[in-house]
């Protein structure tokens, strides 16, 4: 993984120096609150509920077992005794002190990590697939070029003050695992008819009060000229995204009024001057990052099917079905620590847990561990022949659900619990689903399907493209959920349809039940909820919800109150 050089150290050295003197200002009332916000943004210090929250960079997803300890020792030092992992691929410590805050800062550098760009109209923490460099189906590993994005925008003097935040996922594989086409830029690898490498660029995608789709700009960007393209599309919004009006201040409202036509007309435009400029990439420069990711020394290995020999073990046998992953490497195998167990929230470890994961990344995973954008843990090199190992010190410590994929990997935002913007609250709604559902045979027989819960349109919870939605809305003071299905991330991205009028919370578990009651009555052989939405559309399944009132759980609301 990528090591710290000489300025990256200096320049997070001078960045917590100079926000220790920001903060000692603040706390001698010698900045107003309104004055210390834009600081304390820039190093990723939101005020929540309760408490401040800190948001801690994990770029594309990527930690050393060593970092994971850091996490550990952070929560337990500074706050609660846990963390949360969201699907930014970050961690957030939701209960730490003002004071404190430059001291954390501290911790982190002294093991190359940083809260820079968490936060602000900046460019935010670049995101990749959390199989980068093992997945089976993969061309290249794309995060030497996430970590090339990150070093260019980092403290990058024209884009620190964007008219609005500014996010860059990267996929390398042919399964797009990174979500890319709901990102600001997207960006895949492909290969053009030479053979040659390079990335098709994706532009205007994003969710919140606009749900949109991104758009295709590029088929084939030669790699050499990722740089100096992203730049151009970062100078025309730059230029002509708005500012005034944060709602509409997203690269994907510019490319609506303008039209993809247009606008890839004008990033082509400003590209020539930069084209061949000292920010293309060279390939010498590019083989300096990349060894930074060199494969690990993977022994030869024969293959080996775990489950056969442990046939007999069915909990083990569920476990491999969905919380394993297939590996490049003949013997290895990707394994994915579930941080959905049933009655905690989800995304959620404790100090103890992170303690522990870092310890079985160093005896199973040559001391590394990847953050899921969906709020699990992977341990990405593990011998098969250690999988059952494994699973049974994972399966003690709450970390081996079976449940990768199904109904209870639940994506969950911290909602009104923390987050001073929500609507409504998400955990309870994620507890009180995952507590009626919690029948392992039932969540294998209904198979693949994403449920993601969002506290309000801000959308952290990336409900837009669940194959179940909820979304917390406001009514008159009260919290209520607005229910979409059918949304899609991956290779068929798609939005998800609002069924109708918001429920109560009460009425929701009986809501997913009646979703999921269509579901098994109309699917095909091996068809997914989210095919059997997009086959048969939103009717049969409105139609079943509201078709009679939910007993004992508060009211139906009339067709006429949609939130």
């Amino acid at each position: 993984m990528y090591q710290y050089d000489q300025y990256d150290h200096l320049i997070v050295r001078e960045r917590i120096a100079q926000y220790r003197d920001q903060v000692q200002r603040r706390l001698n009332d010698e900045l107003s609150e309104a004055e210390f916000l834009p600081l304390r943004l820039q190093n990723g210090l939101y005020m929540q509920r309760h408490a401040y929250m800190l948001r801690i960079a994990v770029p594309y997803g990527l930690l050393s077992s060593k970092q994971m300890r850091m996490f550990a020792h952070i929560a337990r030092k500074y706050d609660r005794g846990y963390g949360h992992f969201t699907t930014r691929q970050n961690i957030q410590f939701n209960w730490v002190e003002l004071e404190q805050t430059p001291d954390i800062l501290s911790d982190l550098a002294s093991v190359e990590m940083h809260a820079i760009q968490t936060s602000g109209n900046c460019i935010r923490n670049v995101t990749s697939d959390e199989f980068a460099g093992v997945a089976a189906d993969e061309i290249i590993d794309p995060r030497p070029y996430a970590e090339v994005l990150r070093q260019w925008s980092t403290f990058h003097p024209e884009f620190i003050a964007l008219p609005r935040k500014f996010k860059v996922a990267i996929n390398g594989a042919v399964e797009d695992r990174a979500a890319i086409a709901i990102h600001d830029i997207g960006l895949t690898v492909v290969r053009n008819a030479a053979g040659e490498i390079g990335f098709k660029v994706m532009v205007g995608g994003g969710m919140g009060r606009t749900p949109i789709i991104g758009s295709t700009i590029r088929e084939f960007l030669p790699r050499e000229h990722l740089l100096t393209y992203v730049e151009a599309v970062m100078r025309v919004y730059n230029q002509y995204g708005r500012r005034d009006n944060k709602y509409k201040a997203r690269i994907k409202i510019l490319l609506k009024a303008v039209g993809v036509e247009e606008f890839t007309r004008q990033v082509e435009e400003e590209w020539v001057d930069l084209k061949d400029s000292a920010q293309t990439l060279t390939e010498d420069e590019m083989e300096r990052i990349i060894a930074y990711f060199k494969p690990h020394a993977y022994e030869t290995l024969p293959a080996i099917d775990p489950a056969a020999e442990r046939a007999d073990n069915k909990a083990f046998g569920n476990w491999l079905k969905r919380n394993v992953k297939a590996h490049k490497v003949p013997g290895y195998a990707a394994v994915v620590l579930s941080l959905k167990k049933t009655g905690v929230p989800p995304g959620d470890a404790t100090a103890a847990q992170m303690d522990f994961m870092a310890d079985l990344a160093d005896r199973y995973s040559f001391g590394e561990l990847r953050v899921t954008h969906e709020q699990n843990i992977v341990l990405a090199d593990v011998p098969q022949s250690k999988l059952f190992a494994l699973w049974q010190e994972a399966k003690a410590q709450g970390l081996a659900t079976p449940n990768i994929g199904l109904l209870t990997d639940i994506i969950c935002c911290p909602g009104g619990d923390f987050c001073s913007l929500a609507n409504a609250k998400s955990i309870p709604i994620a507890s009180a689903i995952a507590e009626r559902f919690d029948h392992i045979d039932y969540l294998h027989d209904i198979g693949e399907i994403e449920l993601n819960i969002s506290g309000c349109i801000n959308a952290c919870g990336h409900h837009h493209v669940g194959s179940i939605g909820v979304l917390g809305v406001d009514k008159d003071g009260a919290e209520w959920y607005q229910v979409s299905i059918g949304g899609a991330q991956g290779n068929h991205a798609a939005i998800g349809k609002i069924i109708g009028p918001s429920f109560s919370a009460q009425q929701m578990p009986e809501v997913i039940d009646r979703l999921l009651q269509v579901y098994l009555r109309e699917r095909s052989d091996e068809e997914r909820f989210v095919d059997t939405v997009q086959r048969l559309g939103v009717a049969p399944f409105k139609d079943f919800v509201y078709a009679t009132p939910i007993a004992e759980a508060g009211r139906l609301i009339g067709e006429d109150e949609y939130a």
